[in-house]
């Protein structure tokens, strides 16, 4: 049997698409790409906007129309969220909701065997995944964390995945020995909200310490991350080399009117101090980070706070949102919602901002050692990949080798703007 997986959304999702994948490859299905022809095709799904749930039916329709007699498997957010919307609309044959995607390939299974499936027949559980092997990708995703307690005015994510839930402490350690033994040389830990981790006795400080102690020649990877008053001794976790200097913390604006009309739970005044303290710490940590421009209200001299205050910190790369209603939110019935032009001008302004941040991150550390992690090879033997500062580099070389660490030399800049890449140069260590 054959089938696709596509995707949509967070690397929450991706973690559970490569979990899943990797189980069924290992019993034996050819999982093929998604505009293949394949037996089943699942789609996992988003919610986050309106724009989402528009992208997940195209997405879904138009499998459908391509494959009428594959099975299609809805997962995820928007099952969560519409879920009956989809099974009326005749176009799925399974809704399985995040609390029981990690029952797919029972269900997927059981239904060429001939069984009567019912997803709900399964118990809830967000964390029953198997260690991915066989993935989608060089780096390995580590789900330790589920459901968000913020409730930000312009997100769904509570109502659809639920309050905060911490994974285990001691299946989060076996997931990484068992993807490390497997070879895998970068672990990225993902969650929700995964800041607020706690397991028993174990908060996110304590877990990140005792996957530092993991034997193997691996690194790790802390990414979407919520602003938190990172401790000292958190901070200092970064002196161990296998914990990449790199965060990608989530800004969302830079103008105290906005945060908390957001209902954000921080200032701009504590998250440029919160800022200064990892560069002092860490002079060269590479900070990125999502801005989502024309909140409803935000005024020009908001959105002029937001954009200095992203040149202040000095991002190297800002996801930049437009701001997009989500029914069932109350920033979907706030006054004063921005026109869509005004939001297109505010947005273009701070990719340029984050283009100049990421040219001026990239000249400062020209000359400057990395530990590339090689990711493909091109045919033209030039390799890709990325340093532990996550900047995306190109090589060079003889013999290079997908997913292996090579010391090098950052050389130049090509491509210049928002999508640069550095060059480099083989280390004279490694030489």
């Amino acid at each position: 049997m054959k089938i696709a997986f596509k995707t949509l959304g967070c690397r929450v999702n991706l973690y559970e698409t490569d979990a899943l994948a990797s189980q069924f490859k290992e019993a034996g299905y050819d999982v093929v790409e998604s505009d293949e022809n394949a037996d089943v095709y699942v789609v996992n799904t988003c919610t986050v906007t309106n724009q989402s749930d528009q992208k997940c039916r195209q997405a879904i329709n138009q499998i459908r129309r391509e494959h009428p007699s594959a099975i299609i498997a809805a997962m995820g957010c928007m099952v969560n969220h519409r879920k009956q919307e989809m099974l009326d609309s005749g176009v799925i044959d399974y809704a399985i909701d995040n609390e029981r995607k990690y029952a797919l390939f029972s269900i997927i299974d059981g239904h060429f065997k001939g069984e009567a499936v019912d997803p709900e027949g399964f118990d809830k559980d967000l964390f029953s995944y198997r260690s991915a092997y066989s993935t989608f990708h060089t780096r390995s995703l580590i789900k330790i964390h589920d459901g968000c307690n913020n409730f930000c005015s312009y997100c769904i994510i509570p109502n659809v995945r639920g309050r905060a839930t911490s994974r285990p402490a001691d299946e989060i350690y076996e997931n990484i020995r068992n993807v490390v033994a497997h070879g895998f040389k970068e672990v990225v830990l993902t969650g929700v909200n995964m800041g607020r981790y706690k397991s028993q006795d174990v908060d996110f400080e304590h877990l990140i310490e005792s996957i530092l102690k993991i034997d193997g020649d691996y690194r790790v990877r802390i990414s979407s991350i919520e602003p938190d008053n990172f401790s000292d001794r958190f901070l200092s976790l970064f002196e161990n080399p296998k914990l990449a200097p790199h965060m990608h913390i989530c800004l969302q604006s830079g103008a105290n009117n906005t945060l908390r009309d957001m209902h954000r739970h921080y200032s701009a005044e504590q998250f440029k101090e919160m800022c200064d303290r990892i560069k002092a710490a860490i002079p060269d940590f590479n900070i990125t980070t999502d801005v989502i421009v024309g909140f409803p209200g935000e005024t020009e001299t908001d959105f002029v706070e937001s954009a200095e205050m992203c040149k202040y910190i000095g991002f190297s790369h800002i996801h930049t949102f437009k701001y997009s209603i989500r029914t069932g939110t109350k920033a979907a019935i706030m006054p004063n919602q921005i026109p869509e032009t005004l939001k297109t001008r505010r947005s273009a302004v701070i990719r340029q901002i984050s283009a100049e941040n990421k040219l001026k991150y990239f000249n400062r550390m020209l000359g400057k050692p990395q530990r590339m992690l090689i990711e493909r090879v091109m045919a033209d033997g030039t390799a890709r990949g990325y340093g532990e500062n996550y900047i995306p580099l190109r090589l060079k070389g003889k013999d290079l080798i997908k997913n292996t660490f090579v010391d090098v030399v950052l050389d130049g800049i090509i491509n210049k703007g928002d999508n640069s890449e550095i060059t480099a140069v083989i280390s004279s260590v490694t030489q």
